[in-house]
């Protein structure tokens, strides 16, 4: 037995059913609630905020638009 698992948008759900409980096939159907949006706390939150910056700074760095401090130079600054 194969699982199939949809995500469709509301208003095409009823059509959708009525078309798939026409089959010659048991069909079960569950709707799901959307997961619930995570709440961070702030040094999680900080912390994803700066992975995001860094992520886009890198983005910019392979674009050509900035030069980013190699591993060297930024430990001989330590």
């Amino acid at each position: 037995m194969s699982q199939v698992i949809l995500t469709i948008p509301d208003e095409q759900l009823a059509p959708l059913l009525k078309v798939l409980k026409a089959l010659p096939f048991a069909i079960k159907t569950k709707t799901v609630a959307p997961p619930k949006p995570k709440q961070y706390t702030p040094a999680q939150q900080e912390w994803i905020n700066d992975f995001r910056e860094a992520l886009h700074e890198v983005e910019l760095h392979q674009q050509g638009k900035i030069k980013l401090q190699d591993a060297r130079d930024f430990l001989n600054e330590l």
